[in-house]
């Protein structure tokens, strides 16, 4: 049984509906691309899962406990002017099931010392978060979500704006996590990136959502070609797509 799963859901924003009659089960160990224009409701159905929306009708089932679920926001979301260093920021991961003010031990400083490792941060352990570029902050925050220990993580646009090794590290992260077991949802907009990283394609368009074979959608869209990576999008193109 899936630990996630959307049932007739019905979801509104100040009084208007935003999504409606959407189904379907999220694998466990598996990566799930969620697509759809802006404004499709992809981030409504993020606050919903995270229990942050309550529904108009139907419901969001999850088992997985609220410290072991994550949510990675674009890193415009993020106030660089906080004073607070790269290890800071991967130690608050300790804060959903340690708590915000009790003190670290020596358990939770050794396993951030090996997640900045694996995250080849090691040497920006005290820098402070507004000195990096975009593709050491996305690491340093994906590093906050390995030290929470994750089971469900939802990730806006990882890739947007960060260097192609930044790329290739968080590619190979999130693949581990999956293969551990980890729920994994990602917000993308590049067909290639979709290509190597999705197990699954949730898309959204019309108020409506539709599961979709990833194979399937790279094959409609032409292949996964770096000279046509933007995902165009209306439901009607995949009214005959099929479904998982």
């Amino acid at each position: 049984m899936s630990r996630l799963q959307l049932e007739n859901l019905h979801l509104a924003r100040g009084g208007h509906t935003v999504l409606e009659q959407l189904n379907g089960r999220f694998q466990d160990g598996a990566i799930t691309a969620l697509i759809g224009t802006n404004g499709a409701g992809k981030s409504t159905l993020i606050a919903a899962i995270m229990g942050m929306l309550t529904p108009v009708g139907g419901q969001v089932t999850c088992t997985v406990p609220k410290e072991r679920r994550a949510w990675l926001p674009q890193q415009l979301a993020l106030d660089l002017s906080f004073p607070m260093s790269v290890e800071e920021l991967i130690m608050t991961g300790t804060w959903p099931s340690h708590g915000a003010f009790k003190g670290y031990c020596a358990a939770h400083y050794r396993r951030g010392r090996e997640i900045m490792s694996r995250l080849g941060i090691s040497q920006l352990a005290h820098r402070q978060l507004g000195e990096l570029s975009g593709g050491q902050r996305q690491r340093a925050l994906i590093g906050r979500t390995l030290m929470q220990e994750a089971e469900l993580l939802l990730l806006d646009e990882p890739f947007a704006n960060v260097d192609a090794e930044t790329v290739d590290i968080l590619m190979d992260t999130l693949r581990e996590m999956a293969r551990e077991g980890a729920t994994l949802i990602v917000v993308l907009h590049d067909m290639e990136q979709l290509a190597q990283l999705a197990d699954d394609v949730l898309l959204l368009a019309g108020g409506r959502g539709r599961w979709v074979n990833p194979e399937l959608l790279i094959e409609q869209q032409g292949g996964a070609s770096p000279r046509a990576p933007r995902l165009p999008f209306t439901l009607a193109e995949f009214s005959h797509a099929g479904t998982d």
